[in-house]
Order: C-alpha cells, then structure tokens, then sequence
C-alpha cells in the first residue's frame, strides 16, 4: 500500500516556499491503490489545508455520483483525467481533461463522473 503525504497545515497562514512541488500523476495512480478505491469509491486526499483554501485531488470511477453539495466557499474543479459532468439546477457543465469550471460561494451542485476522473477541487472562503 502507498502512503500519501499532503501539504502540512499552515501555522501562520502564509505559504512556505520551500514546499515541494506535487507530482500529481504519482499521487492519482497512488491514489488507485488506496483500499476506498478497490472497494469501487471514490478516493480523495487534501493537498493544501489553509485558513482559507482547501486543495483536494480526487479520482472516480466511471459512473460515480456525488449528489447534492453545497459549500459556503467559492469552488473551482479543474479536471486532470477523464471527464467530469458538474450539474447545477437544471444545467450540466461537460469538463473534460485540461478544463477548468469555477463556481460562486453558495452555489448547490452534484457531479459525475462519465468515465474513469481525476481533478482538482479547490474550495476558498470568502474572506481572503
């Protein structure tokens, strides 16, 4: 089994420059080894946890569903495999590998995956 180390919190806020940069293909295909993603789930890791910004890499399996979401931040998926379809109200929005979607604080939406998906998702509060 891989570990997967993230990003340490921040204690005063502010970014360390001496952080090393992230191999995000090494982390998706370590991700598929995780026991969650045998078991058909999703699986997920917290790259950057902040005081105002959440950075999450996560893969699907084709055919996942993530119904109903709503965060009180502003949130931007940005899709690194596969495809992602973000539905909001009566509205579906195709992301496909490369493509970057973002969305308002308080904004309601679900997400699905159409084929084998691994993005980013960023969550930032209003108060930066």
């Amino acid at each position: 089994m891989f570990k997967i180390e993230p990003f340490p919190q921040y204690q005063s806020g502010l970014p360390n420059a001496l952080f090393p940069a992230l191999d995000i293909p090494t982390m998706i295909e370590n991700l598929k080894h995780e026991r969650t993603w045998e078991k058909g789930e999703l699986s997920s890791i917290i790259l950057l946890k902040s005081p105002g910004m959440k950075i999450m890499l996560t893969v699907l399996h084709e055919g996942t569903e993530v119904m109903s979401f709503q965060a009180n931040d502003s949130a931007t998926f940005q899709v690194i495999e596969g495809k992602l379809m973000v539905h909001i109200k009566k509205e579906s929005f195709p992301l496909n590998k490369g493509e970057l979607l973002t969305l308002d604080e308080k904004i309601k939406y679900s997400f699905d995956s159409v084929e084998e998906t691994a993005f980013l998702l960023t969550l930032v509060s209003g108060n930066l």
